[in-house]
C-alpha cells in the first residue's frame, strides 16, 4: 500500500467519504479557520505595511498575530482531513499543488518576519522599519493567493 493510499484509506478518511454530515462540519470548520487566518493577518499585515494607521501595533498585533495562529493550526488540521479524503485527485489537481507551493512560500514569509529583529522592534513600539513592510506585503499577497488557489480547487 503506498503512503498516497493509507491516506485515503485512514478512518478519519473513511468518515468523512460514508458521513456527508460530518464532511460539511469538517469543511465548514476549514472555511471558519481560514477566515480566522486571514481575519487576523491581513490587518496586521497592513498595519505594518503602512496602509492603516493610528492603531498601535503593540496594542493589536499580539492578538491579531495570536488569532491568525489559531486559524493557521485548525486549517492545516482540517485542510488536511479534508485532502485524506481524495489524496490521489487532489495530487493532480493543478490548482491544489498550487495552493501548496504559495502556502509554502507563506509560511516561509513568516519565518522571514518573525526572524527580522526590525519586526520585533515595531511590535514593541518602535518604528516599522522597511524591511518589516516590504514581508508584510509579501505577506499580504501571499496569503490573498492561497485563499483563491484554494477556491479554484474546486473549479478544476
Amino acid at each position: 500500500m503506498t503512503l498516497v493510499d493509507w491516506i485515503g484509506a485512514w478512518p478519519g478518511a473513511v468518515l468523512l467519504q460514508r458521513s456527508g454530515t460530518i464532511y460539511l462540519f469538517v469543511n465548514a470548520a476549514h472555511i471558519a479557520s481560514i477566515g480566522l487566518l486571514i481575519g487576523g493577518i491581513l490587518p496586521l499585515d497592513l498595519r505594518l505595511a503602512g496602509l492603516i494607521r493610528g492603531v498601535p501595533l503593540a496594542v493589536i498585533a499580539p492578538f491579531l498575530a495570536r488569532s491568525a495562529a489559531i486559524g493557521l493550526g485548525l486549517a492545516i488540521v482540517t485542510g488536511l482531513w479534508l485532502f485524506s479524503v481524495k489524496p490521489r485527485e487532489y495530487l493532480a489537481n493543478t490548482a491544489f499543488l498550487w495552493k501548496m507551493a504559495l502556502l509554502a512560500l507563506a509560511l516561509l514569509n513568516i519565518a522571514v518576519q518573525h526572524r527580522n529583529r526590525h519586526f520585533r522592534l515595531a511590535l514593541d513600539g518602535g518604528t516599522v522599519h522597511p524591511s518589516v513592510r516590504l514581508v508584510a506585503g509579501c505577506s499580504a499577497i501571499l496569503w490573498l493567493s492561497v485563499l483563491v488557489a484554494g477556491r479554484w480547487v474546486g473549479f478544476l
